[in-house]
């Protein structure tokens, strides 16, 4: 994918994996529209000529709707759009009030739904095709018994299967949907984890970065015959035990 007047749409972009996704889109020239809840207070991204910031809960229907506005307006496209807003806490299974299942259903499957419908149905009238890349995780797959996850895995094991069905629903118009799967990875919300668990969690003993993840990302948005796929990004946490 050409990256010249090409426009990606990132959400959860304010750090972390988010950051580095929209960072690395604008050194390769992309216009890029980045939202998160605190967007304009973020250290790590920037307003410039290429990059525009939109704030607003990304589980309601009008912050998707203010980014699509948003990207038409300033870049008169959307080509990619990188869902990577989401949250996620480990608690035994009881212990999940149903306040957190709104939380995590809100962010993590409504801030999905919302703005991948806009930017499909732009992509559509677009008629140019497009790339849709959702960040998932590893623990949807590999369930870990001292990482109690069952209630957020709802929503990611979620996205897994709408990412195939829209990969299949929208491979004849070029549309490309996939997804990335981390296990650990160093970022902000780890901050307070101990490097010996982090680590403990990769088979390789070895955490990913933001940049691992970003290339992920990066590759996925590029490979022009791969749709329906979910990359793990997880030192083979996924298909073994260690």
């Amino acid at each position: 994918m050409s990256a010249e007047s090409t426009t990606a749409v990132v959400t959860g972009a304010s750090q972390g994996i988010g950051a580095g996704i929209v960072n690395e889109f604008a050194e390769r020239g992309f216009n890029v529209v980045a939202s998160s809840r605190k967007m304009t207070q973020s250290t790590e991204v920037a307003a410039s000529d290429r990059v525009a910031l939109v704030e607003g809960d990304i589980g309601e229907p009008a912050t998707a709707a203010r980014i699509v506005e948003t990207a038409l307006s300033r870049f008169k496209s959307i080509d990619v759009l990188v869902n990577n807003a989401g949250i996620f806490f480990t608690k035994p299974f009881t212990d999940y009030t149903a306040e957190d299942f709104k939380s995590l259903v809100s962010t993590n499957l409504g801030g999905f739904l919302y703005v991948t419908q806009l930017c499909i149905k732009q992509m559509l009238s677009q008629n140019t095709g497009g790339s849709i890349v959702t960040i998932t995780a590893a623990l949807a797959r590999n369930p870990i018994r001292g990482v109690p996850a069952a209630v957020p895995m709802i929503t990611k094991g979620g996205l897994e299967t709408v990412t195939q069905h829209l990969a299949m629903e929208y491979a004849k118009d070029g549309i490309r949907v996939n997804a990335v799967a981390p296990g650990p990875v160093y970022t902000p919300l780890h901050r307070d984890t101990p490097k010996d668990v982090m680590e403990s969690l990769s088979p390789m003993g070895r955490p990913s970065t933001v940049k691992d993840i970003t290339d992920a990302v990066m590759y996925l948005t590029g490979a022009a015959t791969v749709t329906g796929h979910i990359l793990y990004v997880d030192g083979g946490a996924h298909f073994g035990r260690w």
